[in-house]
């Protein structure tokens, strides 16, 4: 009985809400699709507050959905107006706030450049960063969104300087590099377990140049080490001495780096082989 009174009372507020917005929609007074749009739109602010639960998030979307409509109108009405800003302001924020991050992207972009002025143009700037943060994948897939996140975060710290977000962003970049770091190690090693010796040796030293304070640096200097072997190893004739000194300098830059290494008997087992062929390279030929 008391779950039927529950789902009664919930069916009433829906459709009051939807009696409410409808009645907006088809009002020809600016005054009344503005009064409602800002109702829903306020609702969409308090519910999303951070620390909300499932429910709040959700009645935070719906009241964001229920507004578009109305601000969708009205920014058409308003141009030119006084109230065209906030109208502007809460249709770009709506979007965000239903989590279409490429519309949200857009309006909240064109909001600080059409109002560069306005008191919500440095919230507008960072939740631009914001939606090509929510949009960068997994560091498996194409890092464009990332890159372009960093910029937009980059930006928005050369605008705004003294922003309190400034300690966010920086957080935020840190997280966005780790993926494109992520990405490169990927990249790079992916040519070490398919044999690829020579791409591998470029792709391993560049993420080096790239990325000099890796956590992935002991990791990376022992591959390079052991495609300069195999390389060496495989290579034709005319190649190996130079391929095999090649390997031997890569030995004595990650001995010096990680003397300690647990890939270190690995490491002295593939100097070994390159010195030994060194010496039967060098061996004069018996007549």
């Amino acid at each position: 009985m008391k779950k039927l009174i529950l789902l009664t009372g919930l069916c009433m507020v829906i459709m009051s809400g939807c009696s409410d917005l409808n009645k907006a929609l088809k009002s020809d007074k600016v005054e009344v699709k503005l009064a409602t749009a800002t109702k829903y739109f306020g609702l969409g602010e308090q519910y999303g507050q951070p620390g909300g639960d499932r429910k709040a998030r959700s009645r935070s979307r719906t009241s964001y959905e229920r507004a578009l409509p109305l601000l969708e109108e009205l920014r058409a009405l308003t141009r030119g107006d006084t109230t065209y800003e906030r109208v502007s302001y809460m249709y770009a924020k709506s979007y965000f706030g239903i989590r279409d991050y490429i519309l949200g992207g857009y309006y909240l972009e064109d909001f600080t450049k059409t109002f560069p002025a306005s008191r919500h143009a440095e919230e507008c700037s960072f939740l631009t960063a914001m939606c090509y943060f929510r949009e960068s994948p997994e560091h498996e897939l194409d890092q464009q969104a990332t890159s372009t996140a960093i910029d937009q975060m980059q930006l928005f710290m050369v605008r705004y300087p003294n922003s309190d977000l400034k300690d966010s962003c920086n957080t935020l970049i840190d997280r966005l590099r780790s993926k494109l770091e992520e990405k490169d190690h990927s990249n790079a090693m992916l040519y070490v377990r398919t044999r690829n010796y020579e791409a591998a040796g470029v792709a391993l030293r560049n993420f080096l140049r790239k990325w000099p304070n890796s956590h992935y640096r002991e990791e990376v200097m022992y591959n390079i080490l052991l495609t300069d072997h195999d390389l060496a190893v495989n290579s034709v004739e005319q190649k190996k001495v130079a391929r095999v000194s090649e390997g031997l300098r890569s030995f004595d830059t990650f001995a010096d780096a990680y003397p300690e290494s647990s890939s270190m008997k690995d490491a002295q087992r593939l100097r070994q082989d390159l010195t030994d062929l060194l010496e039967r390279l060098n061996r004069p030929i018996q007549p």
